[in-house]
């Protein structure tokens, strides 16, 4: 369930890069422009490529998420080949695992507290995958091995169950869409995977990660991602919430923060910069390659220029 908790002036806007059921922030293009040789708002639905004509002269809009500011920072070519050339890639299977993942969590809570146990997480994971095949046959492909595949997913789902007792609270919202313009130029969006808000008004945001915790001092780079849903929060509802969490269900280890108010002025500063650098990246058609170990899982490495 994703409710926008704000709705922009702007409603050709909001039809234009909703209408259509987007749901998911990585599937199409994040930049909108100016009809310059031919493209129009149609390339905010990911309907002609962005780059395909040439250098942009004058980004007019350009609507970003957490997961894409990082991307950016990680590797501006990457950005380039995902967002603005939106070159297909195959799936995942570590990003399936953790979809299925959270796909059951969301669910767990729809269960009476008593129920929301590991047994009944474990019970659900062959009805929601086999939703996400019919969804994407191609992940067939991906699972030779069903037994081992479902035994890693009760073994990430357990390690959920040592962070988190679910029968003793109430999510009040998941997989919730914060949304804001940052400015005229720079619409601002994510899909927080749960937020709690106590009986006496305290916020907690807790995302989920399928994954193993960051080593000792990349802790706050984790936090980032938080950290701007906090931002979101705070500029819609006038509360900072009190507490951010990373569940890392691979290894059974939770990051915490609370955040101040001069923390998310901060994040809210880094955002403005990044977005500043990505429209001068799409101005001027320069989106430099940066190597790094994260090179060695990335599937365009075969054409990026850093190795060819």
């Amino acid at each position: 369930m994703c409710v926008p908790l704000l709705t922009r002036c702007n409603g050709e806007a909001i039809e234009l890069a909703f209408g259509i059921g987007e749901l998911n922030p990585i599937s199409r293009g994040e930049v909108a422009r100016s009809s310059i040789g031919g493209i129009g708002h149609g390339a905010i639905l990911g309907e002609e490529s962005l780059f395909g004509s040439g250098m942009v002269s004058d980004v007019t809009h350009i609507r970003l998420s957490p997961s894409r500011m990082s991307e950016f920072n990680n590797c501006p070519r990457l950005y380039k080949y995902r967002v603005i050339e939106q070159l297909p890639e195959p799936p995942s299977i570590d990003a399936e695992r953790g979809t299925l993942i959270h796909t059951i969590l969301e669910d767990l809570f729809d269960l009476a507290p008593a129920e929301r146990n590991h047994a009944s997480a474990v019970e659900m994971a062959p009805d929601r995958w086999r939703v996400q095949v019919t969804e994407k046959p191609a992940l067939a492909d991906l699972v030779p091995n069903e037994k081992e595949w479902f035994d890693r997913v009760a073994s990430l789902l357990k390690n959920y169950f040592e962070l988190e007792k679910p029968e003793t609270f109430e999510a009040t919202h998941r997989e919730m869409h914060l949304e804001q313009d940052l400015n005229p130029q720079v619409y601002l969006h994510g899909y927080v995977d749960r937020i709690d808000v106590a009986p006496t008004g305290e916020v907690r945001i807790v995302d989920y990660k399928s994954g193993k915790s960051p080593k000792p001092g990349w802790e706050e780079k984790a936090l980032f991602q938080l950290r701007v849903y906090a931002l979101l929060y705070w500029r819609l509802h006038g509360v900072i919430p009190s507490l951010l969490v990373l569940h890392y269900l691979g290894d059974s280890r939770s990051v915490k923060s609370s955040p101040t108010e001069r923390e998310l002025l901060s994040t809210e500063k880094k955002l403005l910069v990044i977005a500043d650098e990505i429209i001068a990246a799409i101005e001027n058609d320069h989106f430099p390659a940066k190597a790094s170990r994260l090179c060695d899982w990335c599937f365009f490495k075969s054409i990026c220029p850093a190795h060819n």
